[in-house]
């Protein structure tokens, strides 16, 4: 199986299905009241969002997801940077709802992700990217069990024109049952 291949990932938490055009009315108020600091960003439209991730995911580049509980879109997330040659991959792009964040949604998300990316894809590596200045983001990536790889210094330009560092961090595959492990006991 191909890291690009279109799939339904599931379990009792969450399903991560194919991002669709037919998901942006969901998306658009799953976003309402999200409060983001000036190092994030969310899109404030999720038809334009969705219309470039679908021709990212066209590209080779992307395959996203809408992340559904109880039937209801209420966020997205997104295998991006692929490499099939390598293979490796990153995960990226994540958004949620307020009213199901610190639910447990976005572990069982990753969890399915990086279980799919390892088990099925076999990927040799699985990045996560942010912001230096995002700190609860990079506490969330930590607590997935990934490791620090290191700072990219002037790695971006922001919408802003502000330079962005961005931490860089992985799991490998010899790491993979031992987080798999952790976040199985989260979820619990």
């Amino acid at each position: 199986m191909l890291l690009t291949d279109p799939v339904v990932l599931e379990n009792e938490h969450v399903r991560l299905e194919p991002l669709r055009a037919d998901h942006a009315g969901e998306l658009q108020r799953a976003r309402e009241g999200l409060q983001y600091a000036w190092y994030t960003s969310v899109p404030s439209d999720a038809s334009a969002d969705i219309i470039h991730r679908l021709a990212e995911r066209d590209g080779g580049r992307m395959n996203p997801f809408a992340v559904v509980v109880g039937g209801v879109a209420v966020g997205m997330t997104t295998f991006c940077t692929i490499d099939l040659d390598s293979p490796r991959v990153e995960i990226g792009y994540t958004w949620l709802s307020p009213t199901v964040q610190r639910t447990g949604v976005n572990t069982a998300a990753k969890l399915l992700l990086l279980g799919h990316a390892f088990e099925q894809c076999h990927v040799i590596a699985v990045q996560f990217c942010t912001h230096w200045h995002n700190r609860q983001s990079r506490a969330a990536i930590e607590r997935l069990g990934a490791k620090q790889d290191g700072v990219l210094r002037n790695h971006r330009v922001g919408p802003d024109g502000t330079l962005r560092d961005t931490v860089v961090y992985s799991i490998l595959p010899h790491e993979w049952p031992t987080v798999k492990q952790g976040l199985r006991a989260r979820l619990r």
